[in-house]
This record gives structure tokens, C-alpha cells and sequence, in this order.
């Protein structure tokens, strides 16, 4: 596991890039919630009031990066993260600046 401190604005988050053979699992959390890769299930995150979102890429076929999570473009987020105005087509670091 690789994780890297990614700033936004007006605080500090954390990145993570975790290799699984054939893909990677990436995310960026802050002390709220998280915005991830398609692998994340943001629905189940709900059940605990978590506030998640996931990405596609902006280009290519899937996320390897955080960085590429920061450019990507929210395809689905939860009840908790829609309730701190997270929506679909914001960039990852559009939803991780709400969090």
C-alpha cells in the first residue's frame, strides 16, 4: 500500500493506492469521508452515515492514481455525501473540498 497527503484548499487529506494484482484500489479520504475508484461500494458506506463517492476516469480506462482520482468525475455518491452537495459530474477534488 502506498498513501500520499493530497492538499485541498483549506485542509489536509490522505491518499491511498492499494495494488491488487491486475488493478489498483485508490482513494482519498479527509476526517468525513472518502472519494474513490469504481470498486468502493458507496451504498454500503451509507449504512454507517459516511459520506462516499465514487470516480470514473476523465481519460483511460480505469483509476490508477490519486491523482487521478482528484481529475476524475463522480459517477455515484450516497445519501450522506449527497446531503453535503456531492453530485454526479463534479471532479473527485470538487467532492473531496465538500467533505
Amino acid at each position: 500500500m502506498h498513501s500520499t497527503a493530497v492538499r485541498l484548499s483549506h485542509k489536509n487529506a490522505e491518499g491511498f493506492v492499494i495494488p491488487l494484482g491486475p488493478a489498483n484500489l485508490v482513494a482519498v479520504k479527509t476526517e468525513i469521508g472518502l472519494v474513490g475508484c469504481g470498486a468502493f461500494d458507496v451504498a454500503a458506506l451509507d449504512s454507517f452515515s459516511y459520506p462516499a463517492a465514487k470516480v470514473r476516469p476523465a481519460l483511460g480506462p480505469s483509476i490508477v492514481t490519486v491523482e487521478e482520482i482528484l481529475t476524475g468525475i463522480v459517477k455515484e455518491a450516497n445519501r450522506s455525501a449527497m446531503g453535503r452537495g456531492i453530485k454526479a459530474g463534479m471532479t473527485g477534488r470538487q467532492a473531496l473540498e465538500r467533505l
